[in-house]
């Protein structure tokens, strides 16, 4: 029958935007009976493209791009147990040279996180050891930018993230699959109302019968609030934040959270500078 042909569901965002925040709930809600958060569970949401999709192929993978041509016939293996799936995504929906980034065949759906570009940007400045927000403003604006990840002179890490702007619209402009758009913002100042609604919406397109979890809910938003997390990280270590490039030590990844606002962080010239390069997606995502 049809209905299981489709089952990968992406959770997609531009970096730093709460995917890992939301992926942790995800996690915490459908593989765990308590809901209690805890790092080892995010083995189950893996992410994609990553270099171990790729490593067995049979390819020099010479140039920064050349896993997408492979794009669809990994996630085609990572379908083949029929199950539905989630999969964390930095990768715009995009199409380079002839290979697509996924098809209807392979997906069932995607829930879209966005967040103020305004804060967006403190993040990009401070993950990906920027010199300034100048910088941290053209790597936002960068049509040509990817996240690169080498391994014995084969590219195998390679993610087409595009610019800000091209990455939220090519996934919310699609019309292979239905995608859930969720703001980071009401993920956290209505956590309860805006998980609900990420669960109704898998509910809808799994076709699931399973009534939504109240209580399992509140201890799964209870056990990822950022500090929890942030303290998590300090004792535990956090596999995916990456090290600084001039000394030897870790960035946060759980940096500042809620504390993120733009207002405090950023100078008059770059706050307005911003407002006119954003101008009509502040308004479409109600960004005032």
């Amino acid at each position: 029958s049809n209905q299981f042909k489709f089952m990968i569901i992406w959770l997609a965002s531009y970096p730093k935007s709460g995917n890992t925040w939301l992926r942790s709930m995800i996690a915490s809600y459908f593989y765990t009976n308590t809901g209690e958060f805890n790092f080892g569970l995010l083995n189950y949401i893996d992410q994609f493209p990553s270099f171990n999709h790729f490593r067995n192929y049979k390819d020099n993978f010479e140039k920064p791009e050349s896993t997408s041509k492979y794009w669809i016939d990994a996630q085609r293996k990572i379908n083949q147990d029929k199950k539905i799936k989630f999969l964390k995504t930095h990768n715009a929906l995009c199409k380079i040279e002839n290979s697509i980034f996924t098809d209807q065949q392979n997906t069932l759906g995607a829930i879209y996180i966005i967040r103020d570009p305004r804060n967006v940007i403190n993040s990009i400045f401070n993950h990906f050891d920027k010199k300034n927000y100048q910088e941290a403003l053209e790597f936002m604006q960068d049509e040509k930018r990817c996240l690169l990840h080498k391994e014995n002179n084969r590219y195998l890490g390679f993610v087409s993230l595009f610019s800000w702007k091209t990455h939220q619209k090519s996934w919310l402009k699609n019309k292979l699959f239905p995608v859930l758009i969720i703001r980071y913002e009401d993920l956290q100042n209505k956590t309860f109302q805006t998980f609900k609604e990420v669960i109704s919406f898998i509910k809808s397109i799994t076709k699931s019968k399973k009534s939504f979890n109240r209580e399992k809910a509140k201890k799964v938003i209870q056990s990822c609030q950022f500090e929890k997390m942030k303290k998590m990280e300090r004792e535990e270590g956090f596999a995916e934040s990456v090290k600084k490039k001039t000394e030897d030590k870790r960035i946060d990844f759980f940096h500042l959270g809620p504390k993120n606002n733009y207002k405090d962080l950023l100078n008059k010239d770059i706050i307005s500078e911003m407002n006119s390069i954003y101008k009509d997606e502040l308004k479409e995502f109600k960004y005032e």
